[in-house]
């Protein structure tokens, strides 16, 4: 089975994560990116046998972005450590990178009653449209990935903040990717509330960091 390197950008995640890094494929090795967590995050990871960088610079891109850059497989999958993605659809989306059907393999969220607040799915839902409408086939914004890690480095991604996967979908339609979406289930984040969809406010920023990236 192929694998790849797990990447896991997370802040304040450490109530989540035992049960997050206990589901993921067995053997698959796993880096995580504390993001300036103050609760232990990244001790729970050590101790749970996760390798951990620390990324000072908040912002999600700028996790996701560390944790590329200190990865050493060829590929990656980047998912949230707060539990809510099924971990389960790796394989398959690794296989489907390594085998040459696509170079990026992205979930599609199926959620779950409760998982998907309204502000949160209307904001994904405007701007999936909008990147459908420029021609690229997705309805979600990437929240599950595998690809190769030094051709996501080659996007030249910039984005630090929470337009980070908007931009990866953009760039990585303007090289001429292949991207093919995999349903994923989504499910109420393992503890606390989520930085983005937890609240009015933070889809609204989420919205914003991604708005300027589509005039």
């Amino acid at each position: 089975m192929e694998r790849a390197e797990i990447v896991l950008p997370c802040l304040d995640e450490a109530e989540a994560l035992p049960g997050v890094l206990a589901g993921l494929p067995a053997g698959w090795p796993v880096l995580v990116v504390d993001n300036g967590s103050s609760d232990g995050t990244a001790d729970v990871a050590r101790a749970h046998g996760a390798r951990v960088v620390v990324e000072p610079r908040r912002g999600y891109g700028a996790a996701v972005h560390a944790g590329l850059v200190h990865a050493t497989d060829d590929l990656v999958a980047v998912l949230d450590g707060d539990g809510s993605l099924d971990a389960g659809v790796l394989p398959a989306m690794a296989e489907a990178v390594r085998s040459g059907q696509v170079d990026l393999a992205a979930g599609r969220r199926v959620p779950e009653t409760g998982s998907w607040p309204w502000h949160a799915r209307a904001g994904n839902a405007l701007i999936a449209a909008e990147l459908r409408r420029r021609g690229l086939p997705v309805h979600d914004i990437a929240p599950i990935r595998v690809a190769r890690r030094d051709a996501l480095l080659g996007l030249g991604i910039r984005d630090r903040a929470f337009g980070y996967p908007l931009e990866l979908l953009l760039r990585a339609g303007a090289a001429g990717w292949r991207i093919a979406e995999r349903p994923v289930r989504y499910s109420r984040r393992a503890g606390g509330r989520s930085k983005v969809s937890g609240s009015v406010a933070g889809t609204a920023r989420a919205v914003r960091d991604m708005a300027g990236l589509l005039r």
